[in-house]
């Protein structure tokens, strides 16, 4: 009864109120788009005199890990797949595989570049102002208070964080049902590991490593694990392109790129213009959803991450360059999946069908040199993406959990941590076996609702700083 009552409650989400999905992420791209350009944007993060805590690569290391988690690996070479193999009536495509290559590259760039990062930025912004500008508390009731007084009303802000944290609890157990999918498919192709002890032997080690990140803080494991993974990110991305069909992919991703950029505000607005077709609720308002499950409770990390830089600065390195970033990983991995799908004769679609979408990469790999080596990189990779996006949030989870948190003392207890740790790796053990991924999926796509209501609310309060109030805050 309950989990039918829970699939009512999804499907009535994405079906019936996927036109406030597609307006609300519209409007706050656009309000990042303004403010990039406000006076407000000149804006110090914690006054004229505050000093950065890090520096702009380690900046940049930690918000790009923190924000991908697994999501941008699982989803790069599987996506483009299922829309050049299934896409939407809206697109009047034919089986001409360049329109449907140069499509589906289009959907990749919506779906995982500047958009979904400005449902990021926002909340950040605010949540900077208010705790470091405003010296006002760690919690997300804090955003609020463009809007209206915020202390004096404890319930609210306890709601608040209730529902953040529940929906952050099943987006990160998600993403970790992906990673340990993925890992496990890896250890499959590369060594015919299978068993029935493996998944939780996985769950556990990465647990543990993602906890024990989380307890040793931001400059300790977080800033490491950060920097090795972007590095990592960065190799593979370059490796692909120039061990693939290097113009192929650069010819696909200009067409795709021109197509995101003429056709973004009808992309932004599917769910309004075309109401019937069934492909924009299961696929874009599917996503806005999951983002804006994670937004809330990470945008707290990343606002505490820009002390000492201005909210153009903000805005630039979690808003603009992570985006750039999305593009360039979409444009390698996407491109060349559609490339040897559509174009050399690879398969990928029977794949999908067959093995599930963890598959499909360690099928490219078999078409480059060094395939073992590369996918025992990748998979390294994967786990890696995990710990860090779930040190970060773990820290932030521990810190609305905890009483004391303020600008000179921000990192919370060990055992908080210990055990948000604890509860992500058993919701999402249990979800494998007993409901698969797909219900995990359903939970953090439950929590998309009540997150986008917040950040709309925190977005107008943004605009009222903008334009209705001042355009500094020291």
């Amino acid at each position: 009864m309950f989990f039918k009552g829970t699939v009512f409650i999804n499907d009535f989400i994405i079906t019936q109120l996927g036109w406030l999905f597609s307006s609300g992420t519209l409007l706050m791209f656009l309000t990042c788009a303004v403010l990039y350009f406000h006076p407000l944007s000149k804006t110090r993060i914690g006054g004229e005199n505050a000093k950065p805590m890090l520096n702009k690569w380690q900046w940049f290391s930690i918000v790009l890990c923190t924000t991908i988690a697994t999501g941008i690996i699982f989803w790069g070479t599987a996506e483009p797949i299922y829309h050049a193999t299934s896409p939407p009536d809206f697109s009047n495509l034919n089986s001409d595989s360049k329109s449907l290559a140069a499509f589906s590259m289009s959907i990749m760039y919506l779906h995982w570049s500047f958009t979904p990062y400005a449902i990021y930025a926002v909340p950040a912004v605010v949540f900077a102002l208010a705790f470091y500008n405003k010296n006002l508390p760690f919690n997300l009731q804090s955003t609020l208070f463009p809007l209206f007084k915020t202390s004096g009303k404890k319930w609210l802000g306890i709601g608040i964080d209730g529902i953040c944290l529940y929906a952050l609890v099943a987006g990160m157990a998600a993403s970790l049902g992906a990673g340990i999918l993925s890992i496990s498919g890896g250890l499959k192709y590369l060594t015919g590991l299978e068993s029935s002890w493996l998944l939780l032997a996985l769950t556990i080690i990465i647990v543990f490593s993602f906890v024990l990140s989380a307890i040793s803080g931001l400059m300790k494991g977080i800033r490491i694990l950060s920097d090795i993974n972007a590095k990592i990110f960065i190799f593979l991305a370059l490796y692909v392109l120039v061990t693939s069909d290097t113009m192929a992919i650069i010819n696909l991703s200009a067409e795709g790129f021109w197509i995101y950029a003429k056709s973004f505000f009808e992309y932004g607005t599917l769910s309004i213009l075309y109401p019937d077709d069934p492909w924009p609720k299961s696929w874009t308002t599917f996503n806005w959803a999951n983002w804006l499950a994670w937004a809330p409770i990470t945008s707290m990390f990343l606002g505490r991450l820009s002390q000492g830089y201005t909210i153009r600065q903000l805005l630039l390195f979690n808003w603009i360059i992570p985006s750039v970033f999305g593009v360039i990983w979409m444009s390698v991995f996407s491109g060349t999946a559609l490339d040897l799908f559509l174009n050399k004769g690879l398969d990928l679609g029977t794949v999908l069908s067959e093995n599930g979408p963890e598959s499909i990469i360690y099928q490219i790999f078999n078409t480059l040199p060094l395939s073992k080596l590369i996918a025992s990189i990748f998979l390294f990779t994967v786990f890696l993406s995990y710990v860090t996006a779930a040190d970060s949030n773990t820290e932030a989870m521990s810190g609305i959990s905890s009483t004391g948190i303020s600008p000179s003392s921000p990192s919370p207890s060990t055992f908080i941590k210990i055990m948000w740790g604890l509860v992500i790796g058993a919701v999402a053990f249990v979800m494998i076996n007993m409901a698969g991924i797909d219900g995990i999926k359903m939970l953090s796509n439950l929590g998309g609702l009540p997150a986008l209501i917040l950040i709309l609310t925190i977005n107008l309060g943004l605009l009222k700083l903008m334009f209705w109030g001042k355009t500094g805050m020291n």
